[in-house]
This record gives structure tokens, sequence and C-alpha cells, in this order.
């Protein structure tokens, strides 16, 4: 796997896992649906999420698995994570911390990196409390994607509404908004090693968590329509009273 492929796969992965110009006002469509999702959330909290996951990394074509390996996921609101992987021997943690971000790669050395910005946060598109409707499309807004363009359609049997695109586009910064499932599909468009491309994310297989929240089981990342990333939940669990001292970046120094 060539260097700007695995630097590709690996960002494709970071955007699975977060995880968003303003060009105008709200179409109605676009607001409503919005507001109708979160009002069906009702007075569910969510305080923080535990997840075991299994990541698949494809070849370029995205027909081969390439390699495979195990995640660790810990949420806490509004904006701590900590990601603990293992792929192919070599152990990864990583700290995200408001807009900070430490590694502690598989040599034991530590260091801060720069945080990729919105577009390398996407956990409002899997816990999207704490928002108003105005608030997720200001986010989705800051990745490009047009509020003021809406339309419904069909998508696997079930309604949704596509924000950010007219019919038939599928290029667009878009967000795919089912009304009970959530966001089911996210495009936006990314600088890639051979240029621009588009980047379109997928959650599927969901399944029930606490009160009118579910948990996508099948995240997958295509990058110019081919498979690079999936990722499988094996176990997910809310308000688990998760540690502080996990996202604590002295302690990751120290191996903990």
């Amino acid at each position: 796997m060539c260097n700007p492929y695995k630097r590709l796969v690996a960002r494709a992965a970071a955007v699975l896992l977060s995880a968003l110009a303003l060009l105008g006002a709200a179409s109605p469509e676009a607001r409503g649906a919005v507001d109708a999702f979160l009002a069906r959330l009702g007075n569910a909290t969510v305080t923080d999420l535990a997840i075991e996951q299994t990541l698949t990394l494809f070849d370029p074509a995205g027909r081969q698995p390439q390699s495979s390996g195990q995640q660790r996921v810990w949420l806490k609101l509004p904006r701590r994570q900590r990601v603990e992987q293992t792929i192919e021997g070599r152990r990864e943690v990583r700290l995200v911390l408001g807009d900070r971000v430490w590694v502690r790669g598989s040599d034991g050395r530590t260091y801060e990196t720069p945080h990729p910005g919105p577009r390398g946060d996407v956990a409002h598109l899997l816990v999207p409390f704490r928002r108003t409707g105005a608030d997720l499309l200001t986010e989705w807004r800051a990745l490009g994607v047009r509020d003021d363009l809406s339309y419904s359609m069909q998508s696997g049997g079930r309604a949704v509404t596509v924000i950010g695109a007219r019919s038939g586009d599928r290029t667009s910064p878009q967000v795919w908004l089912d009304p009970e499932r959530g966001v089911v599909r996210f495009v936006t468009r990314e600088k890639l090693p051979q240029g621009e491309g588009v980047l379109d994310l997928a959650f599927s297989e969901h399944r029930p968590l606490v009160g009118g929240f579910a948990m996508p089981y099948r995240q997958e990342a295509f990058v110019n329509g081919k498979l690079v990333v999936l990722v499988t939940v094996r176990s997910a669990a809310v308000n688990v009273g998760v540690d502080d001292a996990l996202f604590d970046p002295e302690a990751l120094r120290r191996g903990r």
C-alpha cells in the first residue's frame, strides 16, 4: 500500500470516528427535517459512549481487504474522545480534547498533532445531542453543505431528506437525514493525493441505544466510489460513566 494511499485511508478512518461558507438561509424543508429528528430524541440524555469495533482497510481498488484491526472508542460529551486501535500488531492511542489532539504511537512516542478541523470531527453525525437544529445546520455548512438546497427521496425503502444537493446530484457535499435514524449518509469533498475527490460516508444497521437514539453498527467510507474503510461495531454502551482519566494527555505520555 503506497504512502499516499495509507494517508488517505487514515483520513477516511478518522472521519468515520469522530463524527461540518454560509450559502444562504436554510430551506424550510431542511430546517423542518432537522428539527423533527431532534424532537424525536425527546428527553433522552447521552453523556458518554463506549464502543468496541472492527476496522477493515481495503486495497486501492476497493475490492479486497488489505488489513484489519480492532478499536476501542470512548466519547464523552461534548468534545472528548479516546481511540485505541491495533492494526497489524501496531497499537496507537489518540486523544481529542476540544481543539487539541495527542497521539501515542506504537513506538511509545507521544506527540501533539494539529487538529484536522471540522472535517475531522464528525461525532456530531452519530451523537447529535446538546445541539439545536440551527447548530447542526451551521456545522454542516462549515463542510460546504448548502442548507438552502434540499429534497425528499426514497433510499432502501425509507424516506430521507437530502440536504445540500439537487435531485440526481451525488457528489456535492450533502447530508441524507432519516427521520428515525438520523444521518445515514454524508458526502464531502476532500483534498486527495491525486487532487480533490469525493468522500462518501454511509451509516447503516442501526440499533436502538437510548430513547430515540440509534447507533449505526455498520459504517463505510468510500473515496471516489471505492470502499476504503469498513467499521463494524461489536458492542456499544451509553452512559457507562467513562472515567475522566482516560482523557489525560500526561497519563497518555506515561503509557496509560
